[in-house]
């Protein structure tokens, strides 16, 4: 048997790299009936293959995931690029946090946020107070302001990139290599939101790592990823710091009486705009 790496997942196939070839492969079939949250194979998981006689192949076994994105769905992850623009469309905080809620529960070794189309930003700071709690990437597309960064995180591991439609995820990736060409699409001037340009998520091979373009969205459904009213508050990293002090020991930071992170929200140790974007998600889930 062969060992190799999931990179695609196209037209019922799966498109298995081992090696020096690129096999497209179907399931055994006990593993077409594994019930595991993301399915029994996903893009990014390591599998053992046998050979058929046709150049095709049979994914045999699965091994063991380091962690799981649900949102999209990818495995062995090193680290998400939460990608938005700076305009058109426009970043709203409430969008920014449920991204970041996701990726935290997903427990990915990085999360990065990266905000394209700089180049129409009046502040050269923007999101400078998320600085604090996650790596903040200005970059744009058009000018090629910031690209150097991005292409010196991109070079190692996996990294995915994710986010709503029309931020430019596919342009970013083009300038970072022309080779890449990927499709790009347009800003829908009625509705002011991005197109869906990218259809599959597959692992690219940039320098000596992958990088994946994500199918974009805007919605994002938390209790898809395990994501309840016990445990969205694990999500805001920022609250640990204060939990602890908590009157009540399961607090939901929202209606109890002495609870230390709305005290903390109060004297500005956390971020206002955070705290707000974590009671809408908690009356959504």
């Amino acid at each position: 048997m062969l060992s190799g790496r999931v990179i695609k997942f196209y037209n019922s196939f799966f498109f298995v790299k081992a090696e020096d070839e690129i096999i497209p492969c179907k399931l055994r079939g006990i593993l077409k009936r594994d019930k595991k949250i993301g399915g029994a194979v996903c893009v990014g998981d390591f599998v053992e293959v046998s050979r058929l006689n046709d150049n095709s192949g049979v994914i045999e076994k699965v091994q063991s995931r380091r962690n799981l994105l649900l949102r999209p769905l990818v495995a062995n992850v090193d680290r998400v690029i939460l990608t938005f623009a700076f305009d058109a469309p426009k970043l709203h905080p409430l969008l920014l946090n449920r991204f970041l809620a996701l990726a935290e529960k997903s427990a990915l070794d990085e999360i990065i946020i990266c905000v394209n189309k700089i180049d129409l930003a009046a502040a050269e700071n923007f999101l400078a107070e998320y600085e604090s709690l996650y790596k903040v990437l200005r970059v744009s597309a058009l000018t090629g302001e910031g690209l150097d960064a991005l292409k010196k995180i991109l070079s190692a591991g996996v990294t995915v990139l994710a986010g709503p439609s029309g931020v430019g995820k596919s342009s970013l990736l083009n300038a970072v290599d022309e080779r890449l060409r990927l499709k790009v699409g347009k800003v829908s001037e009625k509705i002011l939101r991005g197109k869906h340009t990218t259809r599959i998520t597959e692992l690219l091979e940039y320098g000596g790592g992958f990088l994946v373009d994500t199918p974009g969205f805007s919605a994002v459904d938390l209790a898809e990823a395990g994501i309840d009213k016990n445990n969205l508050r694990l999500c805001f990293k920022e609250f640990g710091a204060f939990a602890n002090a908590c009157k009540f020991m399961n607090c939901s930071h929202s209606h109890e009486p002495d609870c230390a992170v709305k005290a903390a929200v109060d004297s500005g140790k956390i971020l206002r705009e955070r705290y707000e974007s974590y009671l809408t998600l908690l009356a959504e889930v």
